[in-house]
Parts: structure tokens; C-alpha cells; sequence
């Protein structure tokens, strides 16, 4: 090809991004940097009613999120804007009245009532409902008669009722339409707004878009939008449409299937890289069946001929296994910083962060990296490490601390720490591990309860790491408070 490649990933603003939303961008994104080409991103912000400047913010900040850099757009610039087709009605009207007076197309001062009633009658008949062409060759006196009647007219494109419509698909090879099943389709609303089909055309050309990577829930609006590309005498661009993903039970992903939006798994505390890598394996994969890469791999080996015809399915419990291995080659002191937010808003630590809270929340990430899956998992994780009045859980109170031994046990480790010094984990579990041979306790018989007074759980992280975590001062608390506990129940 011997123009630069230029593509875009033109969202509408009517609701949060979607993972399959955010999936089409994505593979934009990475053939425009395969090929050296352009990610253009425009907001098709058309639909008045239901676009929100709210929406237009929360899909640019989840593709920032993502780090799915865009050449021209919102916040960008570009010499093709503006990029919010809210901002471009002028240009789409000049279009719509170029073609008016190519008589490539003509006014419908049809109403919604008529068309509906009109729609209902075909399908009884069995008919295709297209527009049965009521308004296609109105005289002036009949036009200025309906705009006496105080009728808007919209714009509706000319349909030639013989042939055929191919579109050329990089995924499907040539797929063909029969013209006389398209009917004439409006262009321009009575209210001037454009119809998504023109709009995306004129757009589309004025950009210079050389391939359209897209759901294929769209190609069946591509025929009407090749017929506007030879009436206006446009070149033509290269399809490519990608097909849907599903959910696990083989239909169209939705809500019924859990969280659909990028700004849950965003809030959540998926790593944008790890959503990309993630999202790049839904209905793509290489020829060795790799899993995980680094942006320039992935870049480097992504292309649309290895993008699969059947769908995809999503699954959660795969991405968040992803999220816990990216997780786990994070480094402690960059994981710590990432819990931060996560703490913040559980309101375990607030203001300014001391060095020492500082370095205790890096041990804390050493201690959970293993196990956690999700950021926003430290907060119930690591709760009791910022709790001095944690909670204890009942099962673990009734399980391990309400043994007759336990009060005795824990006063004998409590004197024991004491002498302890320094605190470190392995001079702690020597000190313990001793005590339970002196006992003649079983290593579980003293570890359990001990966890259960430090933690208020059974489970966690290493019990004498996490002990070194807390310190000397504030285990020797926490078996105090235990045992106050103890006498109550």
C-alpha cells in the first residue's frame, strides 16, 4: 500500500466503555503501530439525547488507562478535526446537500407514524420493510405543499434497485448485498442531525481512514456506506470486521454475564497492561500460542490475518489469573505504591504517608504479592495490619482460640517474645517452635492460635513474617487484647 496506514476507533459516547469496545480499539491500535500508520480516535457523539460529555470523558480517561495512545483526537489535535461529530454538523449538511443536488438523493417529509405504519403492512406481507421510495420523485408543488403542512424533511439516499453491493473483508473475503433489500436510508434527520452511516463516510474520507477495523455487527451497515463511497466518488477503504465476543454461555456479551465496562476492571485493580494483553488474545493468537507479552512483541507479531472468524468468549476467571501473574513481577516497592489508592479509600491510612507506614506497606506487598489477584484485594487482605481493633472472624475464634490451653499458651509466648531480641522471623520461629516442643504441642496446636491473635483469621500470609511486619511492641499488644478477649467469651 502505498499511502500511510490510518485508522480509528470512533466510540459513542452513549454508555462506559465496553470490553469489546475497548478490544476494537485495540486492534486498531496495534495495526496502526505495526504498520507505522495513525490511531485516530473521534467521538461519534451524534446521538444528542443520549451522549453525555460524562461518557466522552470516562472513554478517553479508560483508553488513556489503557495506554492506547492516539496520533490525532480529543486532547490531541490533528489537522482533520473536529474530532466530536457534534462539532461537524455543517460539514455533514454540505455533504447531504451535495448529493441533493447530484440527484443522488431527495427530501422525505415522511413521518415516523407513516413509516412505522407502512413497515408494519410489508412484514404482514411478507415484503422486506424498506422504504417503499413514497417521497423519491415529488414535484416542487407537492414539496412546498408538505412544508405548508409544516413537515421537516429529511434527506434520504438513492438506492438503485438492480445488482448487487460487495464488501471486500480482509477476515471474510467478498460478502454481497442485494441493493433491492437496502431500500432508500435516510442521510440526514429532519432535525440536520446525520444518520450514523453518512456520518461515518464523510468522516471517514476527510480523515483519510485507509482500513476500517470494526465489530462485525456492523457489516451490515456497509453496504449502504460503500454505495455513498461511489456516489460521492470516494476511495474506497479496506474492512476488516472482527467478530463479537461472547459470553461463556455462546451469547452476545452483556451485563448478564458479569462486569462488561473497562472502568469496573479499571476501579477494580486490573493492570492496564494486563487487560491489554489480555483483551489482544480475544479472537487473536500467534501460531506458537503464546500468552504473554511486552508491548513491542506484541506489536510486533500482531496481525489481522491472524485474527480468528468465529467469536470469542470472555472469560473473567482467566483475566484475573493474568492480572495475579503480572502482579507478581511487580516490584514490591512499585506494588506498594499501586495499594496505596486501594488503602486510601478503605480509610486505612489517610494524610500524609510516613516512611515508616511506607516501608511497612512494601513488606505487606512481599508478603501478599503471592497470593493477591486483584489490587483492591490488599484491603481485606491486609486489613489487620493497619486495624489495631481488628475484627476476629467467629469460625476462628471458635475453632482456635476457644481451647482450654490457649490462654496459658499464649501468656507463655507472650513472655517469650519479650526476651526476644532482635525481633526477626527466624529468631520468632525459633522461639515458637521450641515452646511447642517444651508443650509437646503439635506445630499446629501453637501456631493457629497465635495467628488468630495477631490477625483475627486463619488464613494469610507466612505467620512469622508477618509478625516481623507488625514488630515487636505491637504483637506483644495484639496477644494482650487476644487474651482480654478470651476471658469475655
Amino acid at each position: 500500500m502505498d499511502r500511510q496506514v490510518r485508522v480509528r476507533f470512533a466510540p459513542s459516547p452513549t454508555g462506559e466503555l465496553h470490553i469489546g469496545g475497548a478490544r476494537t480499539a485495540l486492534f486498531n491500535w496495534l495495526f496502526a503501530r505495526h504498520e507505522g500508520g495513525k490511531f485516530i480516535l473521534r467521538i461519534e457523539d451524534t446521538d444528542v439525547a443520549r451522549s453525555t460529555q460524562n461518557f466522552s470523558r470516562s472513554v478517553i480517561e479508560d483508553l488513556k488507562w489503557l495506554e492506547l495512545n492516539w496520533d490525532e483526537g480529543p486532547e490531541v489535535g490533528g489537522k482533520y478535526g473536529p474530532y466530536f461529530q457534534s462539532q461537524r454538523f455543517n460539514i455533514y449538511k454540505d455533504y447531504a446537500y451535495r448529493l441533493i443536488k447530484e440527484k443522488k438523493a431527495y427530501f422525505c417529509y415522511c413521518t415516523p407514524e407513516e413509516l412505522k405504519q407502512r413497515r408494519k403492512r410489508m412484514q404482514e406481507e411478507g415484503k422486506p420493510p424498506k422504504y417503499d421510495g413514497r417521497c423519491r420523485e415529488l414535484s416542487f408543488k407537492e414539496r412546498e405543499k408538505l412544508e405548508k403542512e409544516g413537515r421537516k424533511p429529511a434527506i434520504r439516499f438513492k438506492v438503485l434497485e438492480e445488482g448487487t453491493t460487495s464488501v471486500r473483508d480482509l477476515l471474510r473475503g467478498e460478502v454481497t448485498f442485494e441493493n433491492k433489500l437496502l431500500g432508500d436510508f435516510i442521510i440526514l434527520k429532519s432535525d440536520g442531525t446525520p444518520t450514523y452511516n453518512f456520518a461515518n463516510v464523510v468522516d471517514d474520507f476527510l480523515m483519510k481512514i485507509t482500513h476500517i477495523i470494526r465489530g462485525d455487527d456492523h457489516l451490515s451497515n456497509t453496504p449502504r456506506q460503500i454505495l455513498l463511497y461511489q456516489a460521492f466518488n470516494f476511495p474506497i477503504p479496506i474492512y476488516a470486521h472482527i467478530p463479537m465476543i461472547l459470553g461463556k454461555d455462546g451469547t452476545k456479551l452483556s451485563k448478564r454475564h458479569g462486569a462488561t465496562s473497562i472502568s469496573y476492571y479499571r476501579e477494580k485493580g486490573y493492570l492496564p497492561w494486563a487487560m491489554v494483553n489480555y483483551l489482544a488474545l480475544l479472537g487473536w493468537s500467534t501460531p506458537e500460542s503464546q500468552q504473554f507479552f511486552s508491548p513491542k512483541e506484541l506489536i510486533e507479531k500482531f496481525t489481522l490475518e491472524r485474527v480468528g472468524k468465529s467469536s470469542a468468549v470472555f472469560d473473567p476467571q482467566k483475566l484475573e489469573w493474568m492480572n495475579g501473574e503480572y502482579i507478581r513481577k511487580i516490584e514490591p516497592k512499585k506494588l506498594a505504591s499501586l495499594f496505596v489508592p486501594y488503602l486510601r479509600k478503605k480509610g486505612l491510612i489517610e494524610g500524609e504517608i510516613s516512611s515508616q507506614t511506607k516501608e511497612m506497606i512494601v513488606k505487606i506487598a512481599s508478603l501478599e504479592q503471592e497470593r493477591i489477584k486483584v489490587l483492591s484485594q490488599i484491603t481485606d487482605l491486609a486489613e489487620f495490619f493497619f486495624k489495631r481493633d481488628f475484627k476476629y472472624e467467629p469460625k476462628a475464634v471458635e475453632k482456635r482460640l476457644k481451647k482450654s490451653y490457649v490462654p496459658s499458651l499464649l501468656k507463655e509466648i507472650k513472655k517469650r517474645i519479650e526476651k526476644i531480641s532482635p525481633f526477626t522471623r527466624k529468631n520468632l520461629e525459633e522461639t515458637i517452635r521450641s515452646l511447642s516442643k517444651e508443650l509437646s504441642l503439635s506445630t499446629g496446636e501453637v501456631f493457629h492460635p497465635l495467628r488468630v491473635a495477631l490477625t483475627g483469621k486463619t488464613k494469610g500470609p507466612g505467620l512469622f513474617e508477618l509478625a516481623e511486619v507488625m514488630g515487636k511492641d505491637e504483637v506483644l499488644r495484639r496477644i494482650e487484647q487476644t487474651l482480654k478477649m478470651i476471658k469475655k467469651i
